[in-house]
């Protein structure tokens, strides 16, 4: 494709902080940009040229995308892919509504990682009632997913037995669901890719991961495990992307193992939490690589500047009234750079901000990001 330059118009379905901070960097590019999202209050829109306030699947909507826009993108995977799909017979969208669709079900998701010829845990697809009646001691214990919606480990349920497992798959009203073998973890690494429509691809330096109820609490970057094992995940995560010929930023998580074997656990089609650390540790951040994706730019350049951690702030962490927290140790320590999302209202379990920490080592930065959650 023919390079999509500034001032263009770049369209975006959701806006959420990931669509605030592809709009700030597509502005800071010179690019303008319009938000789709029902949300008045849409953290995106603070920084929109439009702001679309519809639904996703709203045919006027997308005629206004697709007539304005030079390119457009997504900051989610539960958008409407036949939407995408549809745009993009007017439009490049990136990545494609076919990707999408397969990051949206765990069953389809899992497919496609084996026909990569990268590994899974071992898994049951469970379509119908019929398909959980079979021996599941070769998945228990393990935890029962549903194939979509699931996030953030919302429709997720441990389960230890196979009346464990099917009682719990009643209970979530027998939708389509992955029974997956829980593995001996020795951690959680991820790799972000960028690929463009001319399969010119790049891959940010592999962050250790670890999470709290489901939600990704810190990210560790470089992440603390050998060279050779780092470039394995990177290039698992590159193949992924070009058995998908997927363009755009592609986030892969991995499982490590005891005996440091590696098992895909499963991947976004956006950027993604575990990659906030490159707003301020890489030569080129993810949200500036979505941009150059979807423009059909050369990816930039994925240098880590310093070692790095990025720690999740949730709405725990506000005043029972609402009140900001104490931010006066985060703005004094000149190492740490605060990120807060705009969002109207905190709950607990939602991602209202993070903080990233640079410092001389990985352990060092992590001491001192733990030290200062503990202020928070």
């Amino acid at each position: 494709m023919r390079a999509i330059l500034p001032p263009s118009m770049l369209g975006i379905l959701g806006g959420g902080q990931l669509g605030r901070m592809f709009a700030m960097a597509a502005k800071t590019m010179g690019y303008r940009v319009t938000v789709l999202d029902p949300d008045q209050n849409a953290p995106a829109a603070q920084f929109a040229d439009v702001h679309l306030c519809a639904p996703f699947n709203d045919a006027g909507a997308l005629k206004t995308l697709a007539d304005t826009c030079a390119a457009v993108t997504t900051e989610f995977e539960n958008v409407n892919a036949d939407a995408m799909r549809e745009l993009a017979r007017r439009v490049p969208v990136s990545p494609s509504g076919d990707c999408v669709a397969i990051a949206q079900d765990r069953i389809a998701e899992k497919a496609w990682v084996r026909k990569a010829g990268l590994p899974t845990a071992p898994y049951l697809a469970i379509e119908t009632v019929a398909d959980i009646q079979v021996e599941l001691s070769p998945y228990l214990p393990g935890i029962l997913k549903t194939a979509r919606l699931g996030y953030d480990g919302k429709g997720q349920v441990r389960v230890r037995t196979a009346e464990e497992a099917r009682a719990a798959y009643a209970d979530l009203g027998g939708q389509a669901c992955v029974l997956e073998k829980m593995m001996d973890l020795k951690l959680e690494v991820s790799a972000i890719v960028i690929r463009t429509s001319a399969s010119q691809v790049a891959v940010f330096p592999v962050a250790e991961n670890r999470h709290e109820g489901g939600i990704l609490d810190v990210s560790i970057v470089p992440a603390r495990i050998g060279a050779a094992l780092a470039a394995q995940v990177q290039q698992m995560a590159v193949r992924l992307a070009e058995e998908l010929n997927y363009v755009g930023v592609l986030a892969v998580e991995f499982f490590v193992l005891g005996d440091d074997t590696l098992v895909v656990n499963e991947m976004a089609p956006r950027p993604h939490n575990s990659g906030h650390y490159t707003l301020t540790a890489c030569l080129t951040d993810q949200f500036q690589q979505q941009v150059r994706a979807m423009c059909g730019l050369l990816p930039g350049k994925t240098d880590l500047l310093s070692p790095v951690v990025m720690v999740n702030l949730l709405g725990d962490v506000w005043k029972e009234d609402g009140g900001e927290p104490n931010w006066d140790v985060l703005a004094e320590t000149p190492n740490a750079q605060l990120h807060l999302y705009g969002k109207k209202q905190a709950r607990p379990g939602r991602k209202m901000g993070h903080f990233n920490v640079m410092a001389a080592s990985a352990d060092a930065a992590l001491e001192q990001a733990e030290a200062l959650k503990d202020t928070l």
